[in-house]
């Protein structure tokens, strides 16, 4: 399983993000892209310059966010 530090020493330039909003959002905030094996970064569309910040399946589990609800693969 991978560590906080490890999770941010990977490369996400060139990482594809989708929308994963939990609702009718026309405005698409937030956004996930799968940047390694059980590695995901979070971001914020509106806040294109914030650094994402990444977790692995197990914590995004944990906070009930399934990355397949948006197409990706898990």
């Amino acid at each position: 399983m991978l560590n906080g530090t490890d999770l941010y020493a990977l490369d996400i330039d060139g990482a594809s993000f989708v929308k994963a909003c939990g609702g009718p959002c026309t405005e698409g905030c937030v956004t996930l892209a799968r940047i390694g094996d059980d590695a995901w970064a979070l971001g914020d569309s509106k806040r294109p310059d914030a650094q994402p910040l990444r977790f692995t399946t197990e914590e995004l589990d944990a906070a009930g966010i399934d990355p397949a609800r948006f197409g990706l693969n898990v």
